[in-house]
């Protein structure tokens, strides 16, 4: 199968375009084109000669997203993208609107494997990886038709990105490489439901992003019933992992909580996540409380939000640095997953339609 030329290194496109006997510059003019004009196909790269698109296009393929529906929330303008691939696969991205800046929160891979039963992005399974150039062009697909910078990245949507390790690596670095968009990497959160030898082998790569561990209760008995991961990382070996990340790069970690309302909401388990963290030296740790946005498939329910209060005031209390996730496009499918699961159902429900009809 061929390369794909938006997720090659400007390096990695020198050399292969000095294979096929070009001159340097060229691989320089080709890299601004793709990542930082976001040029959406070769049509759109004017000082680029026919007789090398014509190359490109036998030995490369070219990730250009294809927007399949948007949808934009009458609450808070948040939108949420969902995007064909070029093997009609589909993935969901969502553009958020904060005064500090915009942010973009990306899939990592075309559904998810961990099974988290409260996320609709593994109800399906796993169907495949993304790209580096596949996650990117997220980004800039949406920074075009929104005509707005992205400050933010979140890999945060449908999968998990540690079980695509080298592709998300690799993103990171070429998103905040000065050859292309240059976000900052203190700006780019990378969250992970929990894969031990993963954070380790992260905290090597010597990046200044933020990690933030999908935590949601705060013992392993409790763990397991909302996560399957929890069957083969403890949470001892996981935070051991976090504290070695913290060793290594310094960087402060995020622990995400869902809360799940009757599941791992009361006061008992706040004083146990207390007990938790504090064991484990996090202290200094910060705690992203999230009321679980709904999925049909699931039984589910949010907290009630005086009780994701007096969660977050016994945090507090106890020295834990504690804030509630301002609750963001909850009218337009806003969990991961929702938005591609329903495009799916149609799709399926339009074929058996079609199917009948034929047999007619």
């Amino acid at each position: 199968m061929p390369q794909d030329l938006k997720s090659l290194t400007l390096d990695e496109l020198t050399r292969e375009l000095t294979a096929l006997a070009q001159p340097p510059y060229r691989s320089r003019q080709l890299y601004q084109w793709m990542h930082q004009r976001l040029a959406v196909s070769y049509d759109a790269m004017p000082n680029i000669p026919n007789s090398l698109k014509a190359l490109l296009q036998e030995n490369f393929t070219y990730t250009s997203l294809h927007q399949e529906l948007m949808q934009e929330s009458r609450i808070d303008g948040t939108r949420k993208y969902l995007f064909s691939l070029a093997d009609d696969n589909c993935i969901e991205s969502v553009w958020l609107k904060y005064r500090h800046g915009n942010s973009v929160c990306v899939s990592s891979q075309v559904g998810c494997r961990m099974g988290c039963r409260f996320c609709a992005s593994t109800l399906d399974g796993l169907n495949r990886n993304l790209l580096a150039g596949e996650m990117l062009d997220q980004i800039y697909a949406i920074t075009r038709q929104t005509g707005e910078r992205v400050s933010n990245v979140v890999i945060m949507g449908s999968g998990e990105p540690l079980d695509n390790y080298d592709n998300v690596v690799r993103f990171i670095r070429m998103l905040s490489d000065e050859h292309g968009l240059h976000i900052s990497q203190r700006n780019i959160t990378l969250s992970t439901c929990g894969l031990a030898p993963e954070i380790r082998r992260l905290a090597g790569e010597k990046l200044q992003i933020t990690l933030a561990l999908s935590l949601h209760a705060p013992t392993d008995e409790k763990r397991r019933r909302l996560m399957p991961v929890a069957y083969r990382y403890s949470l001892e070996e996981v935070l051991d992992a976090c504290e070695y990340y913290f060793e290594k790069t310094g960087r402060r970690l995020t622990f995400e909580y869902s809360l799940v309302r009757g599941v791992n909401d009361n006061k008992k388990e706040a004083m146990e996540l207390i007990r938790l963290l504090k064991s484990h030296g996090c202290q200094g740790c910060h705690v992203n409380l999230i009321p679980v946005n709904p999925i049909e498939e699931r039984d589910y329910q949010g907290t009630e939000p005086l009780k994701v209060k007096a969660f977050q005031n016994l945090l507090d209390q106890n020295g834990i640095n504690a804030t509630i996730r301002r609750e963001m496009g909850r009218d337009i499918d806003g969990a991961c997953g929702q938005l591609r699961r329903r495009q799916l159902r149609e799709n399926a429900e339009m074929s058996a339609t079609a199917t009948k009809s034929a047999d007619r």
